[in-house]
């Protein structure tokens, strides 16, 4: 191991998603407009929430906070994939991909957290709808946001001192577009081990627990619907999850598959496809998943329209 170039470098290269420049410009645009929808959505779904009293519910509190993750992690992406794209000099501080990779895995653990603390929440409201707003009140949901935030920037820190601490005495080209951990790793000297029980460990009881969270909240939710005698009654209980549900299967099974696996086994081209579709696509489609398939969000945007109209 050089410990000279290990204690000197101080900037990587990101080889990005593609090096054939005759499909740049058309992935830049297509990007581009994922990325500005993400944007527009997301922002228009916290703004919409924070305008609309008929929305201030714990139900509504969380989905704002579900669109800000949303917007962080793949804003700490996508604008860096965007400019590497066209620019010639796709470099990137030693202390920039580091500060990437914290934000980008902050809220991405935050949206693992949240999305089990939303689950919690809907068997709450069809469990005991009468005592809903009690045992979810502001002082509640707050707490268990802190406790989101706090967990998930702890981990991230955890990570991110792990793998940035590490000797990368060989090539400065991170075969990626953004700093995540496995394309580092393989770029390591030294040995990896450890990275790699921190992520089977940590983000994997995070993953677990999460997903025991919502498997278990819906077991509980299922069996309260089960009581309701109408079948109006059931419907209407069930398609309040229906945008929840489909967002835990999608977020979650790109974790699962991106992550749980051994280093050696990461395929860096492969995975790119795969990685892109977790930072930028998955942002865009949940607001869009929440705003199709609720009614209550769908009533504020007709109450907006007409608002902006006369």
């Amino acid at each position: 191991m050089d410990k000279e170039n290990c204690s000197s470098l101080t900037e990587f290269f990101l080889l990005g998603i593609t090096d054939n420049s005759e499909i740049k410009v058309t992935l830049f645009i297509t990007i581009l407009l994922i990325y500005l929808t993400n944007l527009l959505a997301n922002l228009g779904m916290i703004i919409l929430i924070r305008m609309n009293s008929q929305l201030n519910t714990p139900m509504y509190f969380f989905l704002s906070h579900l669109s800000f993750c949303d917007l962080c992690y793949s804003t700490a992406v996508g604008p860096k994939m965007l400019v590497d794209l066209l620019a010639k000099n796709t470099s990137i501080p030693f202390v920039g991909c580091a500060l990437q990779f914290l934000i980008f895995c902050t809220f991405v653990d935050s949206e693992c957290l949240l999305l089990a603390v939303m689950a919690f929440d809907r068997y709450k409201a069809i469990s005991n709808p009468l005592l809903y707003t009690v045992n979810m009140s502001s002082r509640v949901c707050f707490l268990l946001m802190a406790g989101v935030y706090v967990l998930a920037t702890a981990d991230a820190l955890i990570h991110t001192t792990l793998t940035f601490r590490l000797c990368f005495c060989g090539s400065k080209e991170i075969n990626h577009f953004f700093c995540d951990v496995p394309p580092l790793l393989l770029l390591s000297c030294a040995d990896t081990q450890l990275n790699e029980l921190a992520i089977f460990t940590i983000f994997g009881f995070i993953e677990l627990s999460t997903i025991s969270v919502v498997l278990v909240s819906y077991c509980y939710i299922i069996l309260s619907v089960l009581k309701i005698h109408s079948a109006e009654g059931r419907f209407k209980a069930f398609s309040t999850c229906s945008s929840h549900i489909t967002t835990v299967a999608i977020f979650q099974g790109t974790m699962i598959f991106m992550y749980f696996r051994p280093i050696s086994s990461y395929s860096l081209d492969q995975d790119k496809m795969t990685s892109l579709f977790y930072t930028l696509v998955i942002p865009m489609l949940n607001p869009l998943i929440y705003s199709l398939r609720n009614k209550d969000v769908k009533r504020a945007l007709d109450k907006l329209k007409n608002k902006i109209q006369f």
